[in-house]
């Protein structure tokens, strides 16, 4: 109680003012969504509120920010396309009870089986997608939008080097916003990118028929929406427990994730996971606690709807400027220097995981993948076992599981003399593969007339032996 007393009350000046922060920021990111997925603004802006709002309660990770998010409006577009709004809510209730049980199933757990190569790959991939995200605000809209961007950006930068009690980005954007209104410069604004709803969500259920045949078509969306929201979620979890030296609860985090994703559907709102550009602004603006993902998800709706008025008003370019610097911030730099010492292995495997996730814009496909192939490149590298013949006695070196089985094999082809010895003390059986291939090798050399004589095992691979012959 007291640890969670202390995420909320703990950090409350710096928490609210990057909340604030944050939920100016939120709102070009959730009007961008919402044109993706061809909703009303209103769709993502709702969920941007309630899982922000919900998340700050039962997330595992104080400090993070989730909302409706790129990755999950990506697999609603076809949804939305083929059978219209009611279903994609639907698909967002159903995808947070998925969440909600494979969080209680303990499905964090899987996250030590992600490599250190993979999770470069996943940050420094963000950092280029949120770069290539703010693109479409600057080219083709005017000299004065580059002007306003590069300010921006040297505010943000220049600021915490003589003033820290306001974070440096909220001082921007009021700056900025003040010179732009005060000298009538043509920008882009947010008004620009959408109509603002003037109310608050209401609670009402989707308008389908609850039968097989809904969920027939929900569930394969409901269910690729529970996976690439929890790997995202997930590893921006990680990322933050990263930069604040601090740990978090990841399997409470999933649970919170699903309760956030199956409300939100009740109250119009799509499908959304964890933001890493939001969770990072969030952390360099000071917000450390629950209250920051709290002020940031309340103040969205405050902006839009009491203040919409003047919110309209904000440059796109002074927004797009903040999120560079967030950009710059979550690319690893030091992956160059990884790039040099690393295993050529690990390299690739990074500089993969970022190439297909820019190539597919879909962050579980780029780390599913880059997961597979360090796992090939593992099991590539520990299948290395040597057979040696010392006077008739073959000595097996290295583990003997279903990939080095095949080498195995093949050193017994040519074998003279009518006994030998097969001896295993330099060695580890692992899996059935194992244990037929020393069968095989056994039945066929005793099949030529030589005796084999088995030593050497442990007892664990004795066990596995005499289970399985």
């Amino acid at each position: 109680m007291h640890t969670y007393k202390q995420q909320w009350f703990g950090n409350i000046r710096a928490d609210i003012l990057a909340g604030i922060v944050v939920g100016l920021a939120l709102i070009p990111e959730a009007l961008a969504f919402a044109f993706i997925v061809g909703v009303d603004p209103r769709v993502a802006l709702y969920a941007s509120f309630t899982i922000a709002v919900i998340t700050s309660f039962v997330g595992g990770r104080p400090g993070l920010i989730s909302a409706a998010t790129g990755a999950m409006a990506l697999v609603l577009v076809n949804l939305m396309a083929d059978h219209g709004l009611q279903y994609v809510l639907a698909a967002t209730v159903l995808t947070g009870i998925i969440q909600l049980i494979l969080g209680a199933l303990g499905v964090a757990n899987l996250m030590r089986f992600i490599p250190n190569s993979v999770m470069l790959g996943f940050v420094n991939a963000l950092g280029i997608m949120i770069f290539m995200t703010q693109l479409p605000y600057l080219q083709g809209q005017g000299a004065m939008t580059y002007v306003f961007a590069i300010a921006t950006l040297v505010l943000v930068y220049a600021v915490p080097r003589f003033f820290t009690a306001i974070p440096a980005p909220l001082i921007a954007i009021v700056v900025m916003t003040g010179i732009a209104l005060m000298s009538g410069v043509s920008l882009q604004s947010i008004g620009d990118l959408g109509k603002m709803p003037s109310t608050l969500p209401t609670f009402f259920f989707p308008d389908i028929s609850l039968n097989l045949e809904t969920l027939k078509i929900i569930f394969p969306y409901s269910l690729a929406l529970s996976i690439v929201g929890l790997l995202e979620s997930l590893l921006t979890s990680q990322v933050l427990d990263d930069m604040t030296d601090t740990p978090s609860d990841k399997n409470t985090e999933a649970r919170g994730q699903g309760i956030a994703n199956a409300i939100t559907g009740f109250f119009g709102g799509m499908a959304g996971c964890a933001l890493i550009g939001q969770s990072v602004i969030n952390i360099k603006s000071g917000g450390r606690g629950r209250l920051s993902t709290f002020t940031a998800g309340v103040f969205l709706m405050f902006l839009i709807i009491v203040l919409g008025d003047i919110v309209v008003k904000i440059p796109m370019p002074v927004l797009a400027g903040v999120m560079i610097m967030v950009a710059a911030t979550t690319f690893n730099w030091g992956s160059f220097k990884f790039l040099k010492q690393a295993p050529k292995t690990e390299s690739l495997v990074m500089l993969i995981t970022v190439v297909i996730i820019l190539y597919t814009h879909n962050l579980a496909i780029g780390v599913v993948v880059g997961v597979i192939l360090s796992s090939l490149f593992f099991v590539s590298k520990i299948s290395r076992v040597t057979v040696t013949n010392d006077a008739g006695v073959y000595k097996v070196k290295g583990p003997l599981f279903f990939a080095s089985t095949t080498k195995f094999i093949q050193s017994f082809q040519d074998v003279k003399g009518k006994e030998i010895v097969i001896d295993f003390e330099d060695s580890q059986l692992w899996d059935e593969s194992s244990v037929g291939a020393i069968s095989k090798v056994k039945e066929k050399l005793e099949g030529d007339g030589v005796s084999v004589t088995i030593q050497g095992l442990s007892s664990s691979s004795k066990q596995l032996y005499e289970k399985l012959l």
